[in-house]
């Protein structure tokens, strides 16, 4: 009809992809007086303007939030929050967080939604012995729309013990676990608290409301430790179970030792002790132990420097904005490092990484320290974190 323009032919013209700019060559005809067609060809070019949507710039201003967990564990050691930052990461569930902040005695998780909170919570749930409380304020009311805005906390508290703790049970809970001794270890923290009875391998499970129902304390931790010489050592026939008695460790063995402290060397000094670690001590070996008059010994000892040194593996870390960490900070999270070469149980729920910077050393060089097989470790892809802090691969 008269007064139309039609589009004969269209097409791009390249440009750099960086440009933000489109470019299209347009070839139009149009009837103009007695049945003479007229074409022409011109250029249109577009300009691609960035435009974040809503969340995302409240996302970007990091300020907005309206839920925040608060994880916290009263105790001198970080181990489990080490352990929980690997599994968090294994797991993937720091993808919908806005910004993670690390203070004194926990970490604090910020999210858009309430449901998101949700979803840690529920997590942390199942994967450390816990208790949590939420509350939530207003923030504003919309009277037209009748909508509120709420911001929720989440207040998650870990129970306050960790690996290599020596705990005293409360003598009713001892009962109940089987007569247990009341003075325990533990050996380690999931998504309970296992303890062993130096004395006798009888083991036993707590779990987060267990604990809160019949509360224990750590009666020391680990830098309170001594550090003793084994002088003589000697496996023991397990004792008799008595009435009632729970399970026993089949990977401990009891033994009975001779022992002196390092710090004590020139003189005649010995201590006799019970240990749950006689498949691993022999004369001559340091350990960890606790020299008040229970003589418990807790951990086999190696050189720090050289397992630092040949450790050919390493761990992926929360990104988060860290608020004046502590100096033994660096040291903790060694002994968390240790920790998972000594234990494969929770190394299992671990991502652990080659690293190919550290040669693999010869077994002549070896001092019996725990080591993780190349067989568990995973190439470490270096992946660019794409901006949801998600990286962009499955690993």
């Amino acid at each position: 009809s008269h007064g139309q323009v039609r589009l004969i032919d269209a097409g791009f013209i390249w440009t750099e992809p960086h440009s933000k700019r489109l470019k299209l060559k347009l070839t139009v005809q149009k009837e103009v007086i007695n049945g003479a067609v007229l074409q022409q060809v011109f250029v249109v070019e577009y300009i691609v303007q960035s435009q974040m949507c809503e969340d995302c710039h409240r996302i970007e201003a990091k300020d907005f939030w309206k839920a925040v967990v608060q994880v916290r564990q009263k105790t001198v050691h970080k181990k489990t929050f080490y352990y929980l930052e690997q599994l968090i990461l294994k797991h993937r569930l720091h993808q919908n967080t806005l910004r993670i902040k690390e203070i004194h005695d926990g970490l604090d998780f910020y999210y858009s939604s309430k449901q998101h909170a949700q979803k840690m919570v529920d997590f942390l749930q199942c994967t450390v012995p816990c208790r949590s409380k939420s509350s939530q304020r207003l923030i504003s009311h919309d009277i037209h729309s009748n909508v509120y805005n709420y911001k929720s906390t989440f207040s998650v508290e870990i129970v306050p013990i960790c690996k290599d703790n020596v705990v005293c049970l409360s003598p009713k809970l001892a009962q109940s676990l089987g007569n247990m001794s009341q003075i325990c270890v533990c050996t380690r923290v999931t998504s309970t608290i296992h303890l062993i009875d130096p004395r006798t391998l009888q083991i036993a499970e707590i779990d987060g409301s267990t604990y809160w129902r019949h509360p224990f304390n750590s009666l020391f931790h680990l830098r309170q430790l001594e550090e003793f010489i084994i002088m003589d050592i000697s496996r023991v026939h397990e004792k008799k179970k008595g009435a009632g008695a729970g399970a026993r460790s089949n990977k401990h063995t009891l033994a009975e030792a001779w022992v002196r402290k390092t710090s004590e060397l020139d003189t005649d000094h010995q201590y006799f002790c019970c240990t749950h670690l006689g498949h691993i001590l022999n004369p001559g070996d340091l350990v960890l132990g606790s020299c008040f008059s229970l003589q418990v010994l807790i951990k086999k000892s190696y050189d720090r420097c050289r397992r630092q040194r040949r450790r050919n593996w390493k761990l992926k870390d929360l990104e988060r904005d860290r608020e004046g960490t502590d100096t033994d900070d660096e040291r903790q999270y060694q002994d968390f490092l240790e920790d998972l070469e000594e234990d494969e149980t929770i190394r299992k729920n671990v991502n652990i990484y080659r690293n190919a910077d550290i040669p693999v050393e010869s077994d002549t060089d070896d001092d019996g320290a725990p080591r993780i097989s190349l067989a568990e470790m995973l190439e470490d892809l270096h992946i660019s974190q794409d901006a949801t802090g998600g990286e962009g691969a499955e690993m």
